[in-house]
């Protein structure tokens, strides 16, 4: 074995022949089950060594394969032990259940992958699922699978086949124990499609007309029909051509649920069983190919190199979060995009329209001003401060939405999906300058809400003070407070820090607002008001009629106003307590709050240079507060759409063009706009 160990020319290199002798010295016919399971994984770590790439890993098996070759006595005992542990386990469990979610709720399953990763695993365990994931804990693993040339494979395959083991007595000689696993996996799988094909939620969802030819039906007798034609060594071309296509039509009336979905709103949990139907689809179709092209190992080694990457997938934190992230993404955004369309203004009415909207937002936003300072002068706790003036903000936000009133930093959330939506269908070249003409429609519906807020809000803050002046004898805020708010707005501080978080807080209202509008819809929470024999006796049908639309209309704008309010107001106290003196701004408010300074200092105030420093910031926060919600939910929709490959190079060219030719268009309407 030595002789062999040490060649340079067709055995293995010398500094591979030291571990290796070690480790075949190792075995013998008395070992254990664990120990014959840690002689396995200790047997795959040095295939890796040090490796990091799938070259060196492919020239130690190869170097394996030889030294066994020329001893035939280590070589039974590899053989031999590798036959007690197959005997021992089910691998049909592993080939049919392995890298697929126990369950759809992040947080059971963020314990479940936060056990794996912190806990050490025993292999002194009769799972073949958890003795794989400790032999093969590596991403390197699949690669080097993948890797290995069809003779090194052939000659795998010929050391480890061996007889079927105790779990296959239906299944006996001349079939090998690998042929018999991969048909219990492949029925074991079809079952999961079969009863995941019939669950409630999937044949209430799917296309009515195709209830009664179900193809899941059928699915089980066709895989009969296979099995049958492949144990008793007929030609299987034909049984097998009718179960693919059994399967593909078990998964296209599947896929009609999604026209369900996109109606009548997004199930989460749904969504995620369909998934995992189409992932067992395909892992099906890999089963079928190592049962009925058992010749071919390379099938074999696709189908254990693809286990290796779901099972670095379902120990992985972050592909927990991605897959959470992008099931959100399309029950919040397809919502969204619908509603943010309303929010662009592409003619000249639309454009005047908008301005007209924003400046009756602006204008209750000055009395939202006048009662914060309000609450201030009470001295209530932070904590009751905040909530207080949250349910202010909330009730404002709420007055504004009902008068159909615009505040403009609420807008880039919802038209940011709108947005996206457009990027499907870049394909043809004309298609760029159209999305083009949507972003100056974008900018310039933003400039005209920010506009109008903010040119109604400063001269209504001013008249309410002057008002309570003469009332009152005292302006809305002393000059100490006035001070300290044209302070704390310089472009000096970190007011567009503060800035950017408030953006961050606008586009997690649109997030509850999508979340809440696609609950009220999948629930049919409409039909219920609309419908609903309690409701209807107590309300009247008329009624109930008119609170179903309502609600139907309003209720993301609802959702968003109510969690924006709050948000603003808790935010800051809740942050305090965890040691981050963070604030916000909103460019509105800001504006307002700054009228209110220079009502209580009077003419000298435009001598100040703070208040010319607050005047410098104010544009600045506002851009921070669209640019940022416009950019997390832009990124939200665009993994909600699933749209890739986008030429933003090409996109970004053009819209840089249009600056520059017209430049205009991205502030006002042009008259070709109408």
């Amino acid at each position: 074995m030595n002789t062999a160990a040490t060649r340079t020319d067709e055995g293995p290199s010398q500094e591979l022949a030291p571990d290796l002798t070690l480790l075949l010295q190792k075995l013998a016919p008395g070992l254990s089950m664990v120990h014959q399971h840690l002689w396995l994984i200790e047997l795959l770590q040095w295939v890796r060594g040090d490796a990091t790439e799938a070259a060196p890993c492919v020239a130690r098996i190869q170097a394996l394969l030889i030294v066994l070759e020329r001893n035939p006595a280590i070589q039974r005992q590899a053989h031999d032990l590798w036959q007690r542990v197959v005997q021992r386990l089910d691998g049909s469990t592993l080939l049919a259940d392995y890298g697929f979610a126990s369950r759809n709720a992040l947080v059971g399953e963020l314990i479940q992958r936060l056990h794996l990763k912190l806990l050490p695993r025993s292999p002194e365990t009769q799972d073949a699922s958890e003795l794989f994931a400790l032999a093969m804990p590596q991403a390197l693993d699949a690669v080097w699978i993948a890797a290995l040339p069809e003779q090194t494979l052939h000659a795998l395959a010929e050391l480890l086949t061996v007889p079927p083991s105790r779990h296959h007595a239906h299944c006996a000689p001349p079939f090998t124990d690998w042929q018999c696993t991969v048909l219990d996996a492949l029925i074991f799988c079809t079952s999961q499609v079969r009863a995941s094909g019939f669950e409630p939620e999937i044949r209430l969802r799917a296309n009515s007309d195709l209830h009664a030819t179900s193809p899941f039906y059928a699915l089980s007798s066709h895989l009969d029909d296979l099995c049958a034609a492949w144990r008793a060594g007929l030609n299987t071309d034909q049984a097998a051509q009718n179960f693919k296509l059994q399967l593909e039509s078990c998964r296209h009336f599947a896929a009609t649920v999604y026209t369900h979905l996109d109606t009548h709103g997004i199930s989460v949990d749904l969504v995620f069983r369909l998934r995992q139907m189409r992932e067992r689809v395909l892992r099906i179709r890999s089963l079928m190919d190592c049962l009925l092209l058992n010749a071919e190992p390379r099938h074999v080694a696709h189908l254990i190199a693809h286990l290796v990457q779901v099972g670095q997938e379902s120990a992985s934190l972050g592909a927990l979060f991605n897959a959470n992230a992008s099931l959100l993404a399309a029950k919040v955004a397809e919502r969204s995009s619908v509603a943010g369309e309303k929010y662009l203004a592409r003619t000249r009415l639309e454009y005047r329209a908008m301005l007209v909207q924003a400046a009756g937002g602006g204008a209750v936003t000055a009395f939202t001003t006048a009662l914060k300072f309000a609450l201030a002068a009470l001295g209530l706790a932070s904590f009751w401060y905040g909530f207080t003036a949250g349910v202010v903000y909330a009730l404002s936000f709420v007055l504004i939405q009902l008068l159909h009133f615009t505040l403009a930093t609420k807008q880039p959330a919802m038209t940011a999906p709108a947005m996206a939506a457009k990027l499907k269908d870049l394909s043809q070249p004309s298609a760029v300058d159209g999305f083009v003409d949507e972003v100056c429609f974008l900018v310039r519906s933003q400039a005209a809400a920010v506009l109008g807020n903010v040119l109604a809000v400063f001269p209504c803050v001013l008249l309410i003070s002057m008002l309570m002046q003469v009332f009152t004898g005292a302006s809305m805020i002393g000059a100490a407070t006035a001070h300290q708010v044209l302070d704390s707005l310089s472009l000096l501080g970190p007011s567009l820090l503060f800035a950017a978080l408030t953006g961050v807080l606008l586009f997690a209202s649109s997030i509850i607002a999508g979340w809440v509008e696609n609950w009220f819809v999948l629930h049919r929470l409409d039909s219920a008001l609309r419908y609903n024999p309690k409701i209807v006796r107590r309300l009247g049908a008329q009624r109930a009629q008119r609170l179903a639309t309502f609600m139907l209309h309003q209720v993301s704008g609802l959702a968003s106003s109510v969690s924006l309010g709050m948000m603003l107001g808790l935010a800051p106290p809740v942050l305090a307590f965890l040691g981050l003196p963070l604030e916000l701004r909103h460019v509105t408010l800001s504006t307002g709050q700054m009228a209110a300074a220079c009502a209580a200092l009077g003419w000298p105030v435009w001598r100040e240079p703070a208040l010319w420093w607050a005047l410098a910031c104010l544009p600045l926060i506002g851009v921070m507060n669209v640019a940022v919600s416009f950019y997390l939910a832009f990124r939200l929709a665009l993994r909600a759409h699933n749209v890739g490959g986008v030429d933003r190079a090409h996109i970004l060219r053009t819209i840089v063009q249009r600056l520059k030719t017209h430049p205009g268009a991205f502030f006002w309407p042009q008259r070709q706009d109408g």
